[in-house]
């Protein structure tokens, strides 16, 4: 930020002695001033960066509207600030001044009173855009660090995944051990798992987040996702003895049938998941989930599950951090749902018009 004792260093153009002796006179307590006879010199005292030029029109060689334009045509200088000061009064001068990128315009005779309020009013917006441009250089800068931080920790924490994933494996191999504690492994290696998926996929909801993710779209089979989904959650699903209906164009699904969608497959799956394990979670014991599929334009999925969302967070249930009566939750499951489906081309919808009941409704891209 500018001090007393770093002044503003202002430019000021002009081929008659008397107007820069004036505009010394007005400024000369306030600022740094550096004085140009002409367009040429102007352009080479511009390699000093001066914060405001104060740019005479007429002018022999060169005149202003010719050194304003080459100044603009220099990505090095087209940011300094130009005032032109000038005898021309007529308003298509001051049309074609602004025009040449010039950020105001004054007729001479200047008034101290006000070549020192528009000279004040210019610097105060440089300093705000230079300020606006500091802090967009240090939110890249956060980011920058965040994906080098998060690449980091992804890296370290695939390391002793290795062991969580590999290990049980070795041991069930072994034969040593009873029905229950190959369960056990198997769960363990199945956590393992699905937190590598989701180390692999926390970076990609960030690059969503910033529209900044490369989707790489495929033919996709929904029913072969929802098929490794309830593999996944099968025990819970046990637990709490609620059965998957799934329905492809209003009947039970039958071998050898597909459900393509365009998209990426783990996203699907990691989409789907969020969904489905919300439903079991929100549904009552003894009760089903059921999965219709069906083609509206779109791939239309269309998850229910008895149940009703609280009324209090129906209006945000796809917003960020969003979350009731999970003591563990920590409400980005219909969040990171809502941000794929929109990446996949999609989008994603809360019904709750049937009373006891809630349905997600899911439409994503055909495949062309």
């Amino acid at each position: 930020m500018e001090t007393l004792s770093q002044p503003y260093k202002i430019l000021v153009v002009d081929d008659e002695p008397t107007n820069l002796k004036l505009l010394r006179e007005i400024l000369r307590h306030e600022y740094a001033l550096v004085f140009a006879r002409n367009g040429e010199e102007m352009l080479r005292y511009v390699v000093d960066k001066p914060d405001l030029i104060l740019l005479d029109i007429m002018m022999p060689n060169m005149d202003g509207y010719e050194a304003c334009a080459r100044l603009k045509a220099n990505e090095a200088t087209r940011d300094i600030p130009v005032i032109f000061v000038t005898a021309k009064i007529e308003t298509e001068d001051e049309v074609r001044g602004l025009e040449a990128g010039a950020v105001d315009y004054l007729t001479k005779p200047v008034q101290g009173a006000i070549v020192r309020a528009r000279v004040k009013t210019h610097l105060q917006l440089l300093q705000a855009r230079r300020l606006i441009q500091q802090q967009n250089e240090a939110l890249r800068h956060a980011a920058r660090l965040r994906d080098d931080v998060e690449q980091m920790v992804r890296h370290d924490l695939k390391g002793p995944l290795n062991a969580i994933i590999g290990m049980p494996g070795a041991l069930i191999a072994e034969g040593k051990l009873d029905e229950d504690q190959v369960l056990f492994l198997q769960a363990i290696e199945e956590a393992g798992f699905r937190m590598l998926e989701m180390i692999n996929h926390s970076h990609d909801l960030y690059k969503m987040e910033q529209g900044r993710y490369p989707l790489e779209a495929k033919p996709v089979d929904i029913l072969v996702v929802l098929k490794r989904i309830l593999s996944e959650i099968n025990r819970v699903m046990q637990k709490k003895k609620i059965t998957l209906d799934i329905l492809l164009h209003g009947r039970p699904v039958l071998p050898g049938d597909v459900f393509m969608v365009s998209g990426e497959e783990l996203l699907c799956h990691s989409m789907l998941s969020n969904v489905l394990k919300n439903g079991v979670e929100a549904s009552p014991a003894n009760e089903f989930l059921r999965v219709s599929l069906d083609i509206q334009e779109q791939a239309l999925l269309r998850i229910g599950n008895k149940g009703s969302v609280p009324v209090g967070i129906r209006a945000t249930f796809f917003d960020k951090y969003v979350t009731s009566g999970k003591s563990k939750g920590v409400g980005l499951g219909t969040y990171s749902a809502k941000l794929i489906a929109t990446t996949l081309g999609g989008g994603i919808e809360l019904d709750t018009s049937q009373e006891g009941e809630t349905f997600i409704e899911i439409r994503l891209p055909l495949v062309t």
